[in-house]
């Protein structure tokens, strides 16, 4: 990954500083990961209490995800309910993935009420929001991983592909910036639930995450891997279910 210096110089003068003042979304991950996250909460909340300005610039030197952790659970400590809300609504989708990493930092009602609250943004129309929304999500839906798949089954047969990605997206065994999930690698076939709906899903962007996950697994369990694509192959004959095992497969080939 490159270094902040020269992400910063890969950005646009002018598009950072919207970018740092909340006014803009970021278009690509080069520009969402220049964003200077304490410029941005002056601009965003500026009158900011001592601590939670304290708490973002120590975050502000850890790696993106710890990053957007240690905010969001400041944010949460620091701001009363009606200010946090608003943050879930903010035109910057940087303040938006915030606000994931709060509710999901503090998340005490169980899985269900979790989904319930971060499936708006699981929907959003920026693809960083998307990715911070189950990203925020993920810890706390593997402590009852067997719960969390179940509550997630129907979110695959949902008319939007965004939530239908969240599904399979937020519990892949190795997942992007995120712990691994060892029962998943393991025994990959407890994931099978979210999977097998989305086999033929006619979207490229849910397709690329069912073929990534299954992909994660292939890495500790390739047997179980082949099998299913095997399965998948002879009972679906779409084009869309031949493109999901073939990019599924890319690490045994």
């Amino acid at each position: 990954m490159t270094s902040g210096a020269n992400r910063i110089s890969e950005v646009g003068a002018a598009q950072l500083a919207d970018l740092n003042s909340g006014h803009a979304e970021a278009r690509t991950l080069t520009e969402a990961l220049a964003i200077d996250h304490l410029v941005l909460l002056a601009a965003v909340i500026p009158n900011a209490p001592a601590q939670l300005v304290s708490a973002v610039a120590e975050a502000q030197s850890l790696g993106i995800l710890k990053r957007m952790a240690a905010i969001g659970s400041a944010l949460k400590h620091h701001l009363s309910s009606g200010d946090l809300a608003a943050l879930a609504i903010h035109p910057s989708d940087t303040v938006r993935g915030w606000w994931c990493f709060a509710t999901a930092s503090s998340a005490t009602d169980g899985n269900a009420a979790l989904l319930a609250a971060c499936r708006p943004l699981a929907d959003d129309n920026c693809f960083t929001v998307r990715e911070w929304v189950w990203m925020a999500a993920r810890p706390k839906l593997v402590t009852d991983l067997e719960e969390s798949i179940a509550l997630l089954t129907p979110w695959t047969s949902e008319p939007s592909a965004n939530l239908r990605r969240f599904a399979s997206e937020s519990l892949r065994p190795r997942g992007v910036w995120a712990s691994h999930i060892a029962a998943l690698k393991t025994n990959p076939a407890l994931g099978e639930p979210l999977l097998e709906p989305l086999r033929s899903d006619p979207s490229r962007y849910v397709q690329d995450s069912v073929a990534n996950w299954i992909n994660d697994a292939s890495k500790t369990s390739p047997e179980w891997a082949k099998e299913l694509c095997s399965r998948w192959s002879t009972e679906s004959t779409t084009p869309e279910t031949a493109r999901i095992t073939s990019r599924a497969l890319r690490s045994l080939k």
